[in-house]
């Protein structure tokens, strides 16, 4: 007869069968909410209608966008991602046994029925954005579809999300559903382009484990140097189009704030260009933080020109 070695029995008990309240919030990664957040505050700055009259509506809108419509993304990720992080980053709370059985997956579906509850306050139309939201952020890990299996197909649904969706819905909601102008919409275009190529940034950590477990990132797809070109590429050109737009709607000093953040983001570039795998995560840090600045001076700009 097999009996358990005092180290495995010790291992059994300290094992978890319910995460703790500090994983949970580490799957939801609120790290990540900012992006979504910030976006849908440059909406409602780009509608021009006072803040004051609205911050119940506002402030419901972030919530959305970021705590919820985002974090459910996070936990879907990481559940349908969970072989692959056990390879990348095996400390993530499921690959680490810290979320155990199929918490993450329990976690994921509660979060976005909440999400589709709070979505209800903000009308039709910030209810059908949280929809559409959380169905691209399913659609991105899980199978059959599986989005971010491919860079250029997942990468795109990020940008379009966290960045073109979040930003609509703002100007909508504060617009009492009525949808923003040519302008906002150009806008909010734009900067989901831009947010392709950051979402590539991201990728560079996982190239091992993407490599194996089949998923074709960009840097999988075309090496790091070529993905790292192709990610500069797409943060630089959608903001130089923004300035264009900028000029063209004869915007005063906007214009030039956003040309002088595309240029401290292109010599911050040029760096990164050099060594991809080792300075993605320091470009992430330092240089998306001027491509944010200008999303709200962009924003500023279509509300007073």
């Amino acid at each position: 007869m097999v009996t358990e070695t005092p180290m495995r029995a010790a291992a059994a008990v300290r094992a978890p069968t319910r995460p703790s309240l500090a994983t949970v919030a580490e799957l939801l990664k609120p790290i990540t909410w900012f992006p979504p957040m910030w976006a849908f505050g440059c909406g409602v700055v780009s509608s021009g209608r006072p803040l004051a009259a609205h911050w119940p509506l506002v402030l419901a809108g972030v919530a959305l966008a970021g705590p919820l419509v985002c974090a459910s993304s996070q936990a879907a990720n990481d559940w349908y991602d969970r072989h692959v992080d056990a390879i990348n980053e095996p400390h993530r709370p499921i690959p680490s046994g810290r979320m155990p059985g199929r918490w993450g997956l329990y976690v994921a579906i509660a979060w976005t029925a909440l999400s589709l509850a709070v979505a209800t306050t903000l009308g039709v139309w910030g209810f059908c954005a949280g929809a559409v939201g959380l169905v691209l952020a399913w659609a991105y890990s899980a199978p059959p579809i599986r989005l971010k299996a491919n860079g250029w197909w997942g990468n795109a649904a990020c940008g379009l999300s966290y960045e073109g969706l979040a930003w609509v819905t703002g100007a909508a909601v504060m617009q009492g559903g009525a949808l923003p102008d040519g302008r906002t919409l150009s806008l909010a275009l734009l900067y989901s382009v831009g947010a392709h190529g950051i979402m590539t940034l991201n990728d560079f950590k996982a190239i091992e484990g993407d490599r194996a477990t089949g998923i074709r990132s960009l840097p999988v797809q075309l090496g790091a140097n070529g993905a790292a070109r192709v990610a500069c590429a797409m943060m630089l050109a959608p903001q130089l189009a923004v300035v264009a737009l900028l000029f063209a709607w004869r915007a005063s000093w906007h214009p030039f704030a956003v040309g002088a953040l595309v240029v401290v983001q292109a010599l911050l570039m040029l760096r990164f260009l050099r060594e991809p795998i080792a300075r993605a995560t320091w470009y992430s840090a330092l240089g998306v933080n001027f491509f944010v600045t200008g999303m709200l001076v962009s924003a500023f700009a279509v509300r007073t020109a």
